[in-house]
């Protein structure tokens, strides 16, 4: 019998403690890279928003945008350099740390911003939404939904249906008209036979003088009519729309995300034309933008009939952008967009004038911008339609010391308070025709 003493005792206890730590450190733990603090509870959602509000403009979850990719950035650093590096990056740059310069010198010198007003917990929260699986497209809720919107309207059968009630009751009334015929003709002691002789309508139409002068008459008032209302919608393009070699949908970028017009056609407060915007000004958001949301983008397809996801390829491709490199290759593409609006030439119109000067929304004349998918051209603007905006339309002469003493003079002989822009010579030819 083996005798028990300290050092067996204490040979054993160590052996013991050794055997426990080495368990711990080698077992397959699928969380070590999520190891939070067991007091603290980390919310997903609180990072979702705070990734959102400090984050999403230079990182994305799944690849590469002005900064690193952060899905599942927990298992790549530790936490302690997480919490150094988020709440001031410069510094760590500066004091030479490897894992710092790297990244510094990976995305070609551009400054993190420091967020010291996180805490660790807060970080700790952005760290545990970086972990969201990537959602597999919705392809079921995509045919589903098509099938719904589709149903809404008017089946084939319902139309074939109806032309054949028309039909059957053109039968009826032909058999109904050849037995009136019929026993009218009897009752005057006629022979009623199909083949037989008779005298033709248009000798009866043309022995009626006062018919023929009522129907020719007719005949040429509603020549003239047509003729003038033909003539008259030469040039007029309401409602033509495009079909634009990139689709860009005002809705959502006016309407949903409420960009202001000025912000991409800039021009049109200090210049004649509100111009093409260049597709660098769409890049001031698309850089990092190159996915739109589920919800979007099955919006798009289902009532649109558009993949937005391809449309912003398709802007990529035509500045050159490599998301990869997150740089410009400087292979780029010339995008021939379709011109909607446009003036004769002989017509004189200056956006400035009309936008900074005279205050008048965009709405006014291209309608409800916000609301359009396919922007097309909402009013006729043909000369009665400009000149119908000039009589009811006051002029702004608030805070405008150039028009005062014309206001005031103008005012009196008018005997009116406001004055329109027709009275103040909005309706002289050489304002527009010069």
């Amino acid at each position: 019998m083996e005798q028990v003493t300290y050092r067996n005792v204490t040979a054993k206890v160590l052996y013991l403690l050794l055997l426990t730590v080495l368990a711990f450190s080698f077992t397959p733990n699928a969380n070590a890279s999520i190891d939070f603090p067991a007091a603290q509870a980390v919310d997903t959602v609180a990072g979702e928003n705070l990734f959102n509000a400090n984050c999403a403009a230079c990182h994305k979850l799944y690849k590469k945008a002005t900064g690193p990719a952060l899905f599942q950035v927990g298992d790549k650093y530790d936490r302690e350099w997480l919490y150094s590096w988020i709440k001031n990056s410069q510094d760590m740059v500066k004091s030479g740390d490897a894992k710092a310069n790297a990244i510094y010198n990976e995305y070609n010198g551009a400054v993190m911003t420091s967020f010291p007003a996180l805490s660790n917990a807060d970080i700790d929260n952005i760290i545990a939404y970086t972990y969201t699986p990537k959602k597999a497209p919705a392809v079921a809720a995509v045919t589903t939904a098509t099938t719904t919107a589709n149903s809404g309207g008017v089946s084939n059968d319902i139309i074939l249906a109806a032309l054949a009630l028309v039909f059957m009751l053109l039968v009826v009334m032909l058999f109904l008209v050849n037995k009136t015929l019929r026993r009218i003709a009897e009752a005057n002691g006629v022979v009623y036979e199909e083949k037989a002789a008779r005298i033709p309508v248009w000798k009866l139409f043309i022995e009626n003088q006062f018919l023929v002068l009522v129907t020719a008459i007719f005949f040429l008032l509603a020549s003239g009519y047509f003729a003038y209302g033909y003539l008259m919608q030469v040039g007029v393009d309401q409602g033509y729309e495009p079909v634009q070699p990139i689709h860009y949908s005002h809705r959502i970028h006016a309407g949903d995300n409420q960009i202001d017009c000025n912000y991409c056609h800039s021009s049109a407060r200090k210049s004649k034309h509100s111009g093409i915007p260049s597709l660098n000004v769409c890049m001031n958001c698309h850089k990092n933008i190159g996915e739109v949301a589920e919800e979007t983008l099955a919006e798009g397809k289902n009532e649109y009939g558009v993949d937005y996801n391809t449309e912003i390829q398709k802007l990529y491709a035509a500045v050159g952008w490599d998301e990869d490199s997150q740089s410009y290759t400087g292979k780029t593409q010339p995008v021939q967009w379709i011109r909607i609006h446009n003036l004769p030439d002989f017509a004189y119109f200056n956006h400035s004038q009309h936008v900074t000067v005279a205050g008048v929304e965009c709405q006014t004349c291209h309608g409800p911008v916000e609301e359009m998918e396919i922007m097309y051209q909402f009013a006729p603007l043909t000369m009665g339609w400009c000149i119908n905006c000039h009589r009811e339309t006051n002029i702004q002469v608030k805070d405008n010391d150039y028009y005062e003493h014309i206001h005031e003079e103008l005012s009196k002989k008018y005997g009116v308070d406001k004055l329109t822009a027709a009275q103040m010579g909005g309706l002289e030819c050489g304002k527009c025709h010069y």
